[in-house]
């Protein structure tokens, strides 16, 4: 089949993200053929560096990759659209489009692949149907999900086992400290990743590391961090392989690399602070603990996300480890002080290391994003 997935860059790497994943899957696993629509090229190009920014039309691994501008028809006057029609996050396709899927027939399947949330009325929404105002047009709602009951996770295959053959092979994990210009790693060393949004309390955090007990090193992505690591490096950009050490922290700055190999870095570190979609379904993949920073929304929208998720995340941890990271990801999203509660966040690291790898086991149960809407695609056809 021939599948167009819609693509509106918000939050800046996380949709694009999911887009770009999705439509790998898509392709290489499914030999389906895709058209992705993206309307940032520049920000997709960091996630893959074969993307030519000024190209209109391009070919990249396989997908055929399009320029669109949300609201405005541009160049979609004159495509026929795909068997399905994926409207990522719904980021409103273009009104000749939509007359385009109307007129053709047999109509494809339109899906609106929604956002990832844990709260429970995701359950009741999910593959319900709306009908267009004025089109004879159906769009199905798909939303992903941790339960039986949801859409599931995308997860390429084999994902789990590639990562436990990391784990166990000191060969390829210094094969991916090479690739982040990383020096052998120290007996008794802490490492933590961090991929975050500039809001973040990344000042009273590094003070906390500052003043740990034991040595903790912090990679750091290009350009990850805004102001709050150039004042701790004195006013200096802190790019990749360059560090700066005060106390007992030092901050490493790694390259922003493509995205198969983001997946190394949270593989590397023994607890890791990401940001967005894509990589908080990423970091629960990587089986270590991890703190969501997740986008923020109008109302305070993103907060009840976030207490949703952490309620289904430490429903089996001991009732001390549950409070610790709860009030971690709480202060965190608050722009707070964190001082004290990553102190006390600290001695629960190893059944965190634990919890994760039991939760990554139980998710993987399920079956994966990508293959229940292929599914679903199916039965509507």
């Amino acid at each position: 089949m021939l599948w167009d997935v819609f693509c509106a860059v918000v939050d800046n790497y996380g949709d694009i993200g999911v887009a770009w994943r999705l439509a790998r899957q898509l392709r290489h696993e499914r030999g389906e053929r895709v058209r992705l629509w993206v309307d940032d090229l520049r920000t997709f190009s960091r996630l893959c560096r074969q993307v030519e920014c000024a190209a209109d039309v391009q070919i990249v691994q396989g997908v055929e990759v399009r320029r669109w501008t949300p609201g405005r028809d541009g160049p979609t006057v004159a495509i026929e659209p795909g068997d399905a029609v994926i409207e990522l996050f719904g980021c409103h396709l273009p009104a000749s489009f939509e007359q385009a899927m109307a007129a053709r027939l047999p109509q494809p399947v339109w899906v609106n692949l929604e956002y990832l949330s844990a709260e429970t009325w995701v359950e009741g929404c999910h593959r319900l149907v709306s009908t267009h105002p004025r089109l004879p047009l159906q769009k199905h709602f798909f939303f992903p999900g941790f339960s039986a009951d949801s859409g599931g996770l995308l997860r390429e295959s084999g994902l789990m086992d590639v990562r436990r053959q990391f784990d166990m092979n000191a060969a390829k994990r210094q094969a991916a400290e090479s690739l982040f210009g990383l020096p052998q790693r120290q007996a008794g060393v802490l490492r933590l990743s961090l991929f975050c949004y500039d809001s973040a309390p990344l000042e009273s955090w590094f003070g906390a590391l500052r003043d740990s007990p034991g040595a903790i090193e912090v990679l750091i992505p290009d350009g990850v961090g805004g102001e709050a690591v150039t004042r701790f490096c004195d006013g200096a950009r802190l790019s990749a392989g360059m560090q700066r050490q005060v106390g007992a922290l030092t901050l490493r700055g790694v390259p922003f690399v493509e995205q198969p190999d983001h997946d190394l870095l949270l593989w590397l570190s023994d607890f890791n602070v990401v940001r967005g979609e894509d990589s908080f379904v990423r970091a629960q993949w990587a089986a270590r603990p991890f703190l969501w920073h997740i986008y923020p929304q109008h109302d305070e929208v993103h907060l009840r996300k976030l207490g949703a998720f952490m309620e289904r995340y430490t429903e089996r941890l001991r009732p001390e480890a549950a409070a610790a990271i709860s009030a971690m990801a709480n202060a965190w999203n608050l722009a707070g002080d964190v001082r004290a509660t990553w102190q006390a966040l600290v001695p629960c690291l190893a059944e965190l290391r634990s919890h994760g790898e039991r939760w990554a086991e139980e998710l993987s149960c399920q079956e994966d994003l990508l293959s229940q809407l292929v599914r679903f695609v199916g039965e509507q056809l």
